[in-house]
């Protein structure tokens, strides 16, 4: 397409003259794109047929417009230039220039964390009172040992050894050789008769063989009958 140059008119490519206004037209030069060799003007980008870039490829050959392609003599077809390859492209390093070193600098030393120490675990123990009888025609008073479980209450005999020995005692002829027993659970305390002759008594009340008694500190304790040898249960 030909603008004209004194009326702006579109004239086709090829016109001498306006179509308008009748003004002599210049013949633009014209030449062949060597992607696929379709004419093109030489103040072309790119080529109208193929869309090929016209000025990456500067060996193009111009021709004048109407002149038959065939007249001319084969050209040869370049390689297409490969666009975005990098790979020899040499990148200049730009120069830094070294900070003097600070000697109030120190660096920094991470120290690694030491494991967080074990809680130490608190476990309860079920603790054991003290405990006491106190015999009251005597205003003796014996401390109960708690290493045992069960603790026989008595006179010396070869069948059951009591670790309470009465028989120092006043009126110790009415208890048995074989009493009764304290048994130790935890932090209590239970009295039984194993089959007395004159019995057990609990704050005046008959204890049953066979049955138990959980004491309490100032129960009152009384081996056989008349409450001649009685004892006061304490807690220490």
């Amino acid at each position: 397409m030909i603008i004209c140059p004194s009326c702006a008119h579109p004239n086709p490519v090829g016109a001498t003259y306006c179509e308008a206004c009748f003004t002599p037209l210049a013949v633009p030069m014209t030449s062949t794109c060597p992607n696929c060799g379709a004419p093109v003007r030489s103040d072309a980008i790119f080529c109208g047929n193929c869309g090929f870039n016209l000025q990456a490829n500067p060996a193009i050959m111009p021709i004048a417009s109407g002149v038959s392609m065939s007249n001319h003599p084969e050209t040869e077809e370049l390689p297409e230039p490969i666009y975005g390859a990098t790979e020899n492209l040499e990148v200049p390093s730009p120069d830094v220039e070294e900070l003097p070193e600070d000697p109030a600098y120190q660096p920094h030393t991470i120290t690694p964390m030491s494991p967080l120490p074990t809680p130490a675990v608190n476990k309860t123990q079920l603790q054991v009172h003290k405990a006491a009888l106190f015999h009251v025609q005597t205003n003796t008073l014996i401390e109960l040992p708690t290493q045992l479980p069960v603790l026989h209450i008595g006179k010396p005999n070869n069948l059951v050894p009591p670790d309470i020995d009465v028989s120092g005692f006043p009126d110790s002829d009415i208890v048995s050789r074989v009493h009764g027993d304290i048994r130790i659970e935890g932090d209590a305390f239970y009295l039984e008769d194993t089959g007395s002759s004159n019995g057990t008594y609990v704050n005046n009340l008959p204890l049953p063989v066979g049955n138990r008694h959980k004491l309490r500190s100032g129960d009152r304790i009384s081996l056989g009958k008349g409450d001649k040898v009685s004892f006061i249960f304490q807690l220490l």
